[in-house]
């Protein structure tokens, strides 16, 4: 009895002397990167430079979300247990902000954010969506200039694809003459431009969205490793790629129409040069 007191004894001194294990933290990709710090490493923090800190130990990285809001942001991020971050930096119970999670409910939420700001003063009750509407009103500009730029280039490319039919059916007349005199009809051979006018459309459209996905690769390899977040700045979606097709195979119809439709009021013999 007297020996398991004994030993009972030594086991608690020496957990008394054992020290206590280091704190652990989590902390950026970015910051371990450009460190040179891995899992496991033993780091100093404090609540600024050149004061006394704690020994901690490095338990997790942590990657940055694809937020657009924190794109242009470069500051390193440290993840701190809350007792910790209160005895390193000395600021009490106080908090700046935080967040309170609710039912994914509009009214529910609105009542919420009125009872906390009925609360007491001092504080400020902000919905999730209203903050995240406000920190993003440069991509929404950048969002609507892009908008517009497309519908300027869509304009144009039907110009442009207009004037290329043009140009294409006019290379047949002769044909088409030819095709009239052996008593083709004009409804006829407005059909056949169309049908190859819709056809080379959609092989066209096909095509640009194989260079637009070649480009938006590019494109998301190149900022993703400029700004080193996971946020794709390219995409590509089913709708963008069905929106193309038909906007082309529209476009190439209409063109191919009013180009047929020119060629076939022309009597043949003008279309021989007669």
């Amino acid at each position: 009895m007297l020996a398991i007191l004994l030993l009972a004894l030594s086991q608690s001194a020496a957990a008394q002397e054992a020290p206590a294990p280091p704190r652990t933290i989590a902390i950026d990709e970015r910051l371990a990167a450009d460190a040179g710090l891995r899992l496991g490493d033993r780091v100093t923090v404090s609540a600024s430079p050149g004061a006394p800190g704690d020994s901690v130990v490095i338990a997790a990285l942590v990657r940055r979300r694809p937020d657009p809001a924190e794109i242009a942001r470069g500051e390193y991020r440290v993840r701190l247990h809350l007792t910790h971050l209160q005895s390193l930096i000395g600021y009490g119970d106080r908090v700046d902000r935080f967040a309170v999670a609710t039912a994914p409910d509009s009214a529910t939420i609105a009542g919420a954010a009125d009872r906390i700001n009925s609360a007491a003063f001092g504080f400020r009750a902000h919905r999730s969506s209203d903050i995240a509407i406000e920190s993003s009103s440069t991509f929404a500009v950048v969002s609507r200039f892009h908008r517009a730029i497309g519908v300027i280039t869509v304009v144009a490319s039907a110009i442009f694809l207009l004037c290329i039919m043009l140009l294409k059916v006019e290379e047949r007349r002769r044909d088409v003459a030819a095709l009239r005199l052996m008593g083709i009809s004009a409804r006829t051979v407005i059909r056949s431009v169309v049908l190859e006018a819709a056809g080379i459309a959609v092989l066209g459209s096909i095509a640009g969205v194989g260079v637009g996905a070649a480009a938006g690769w590019f494109v998301n390899r190149h900022y993703q490793a400029v700004y080193r977040t996971p946020l794709l700045f390219s995409l590509i979606t089913r709708d963008i790629v069905l929106f193309a097709i038909g906007l082309a195979l529209v476009l190439g119809i209409v063109a191919g129409w009013l180009a047929a439709r020119r060629l076939v009021r022309t009597p043949p013999l003008a279309l021989f040069g007669r």
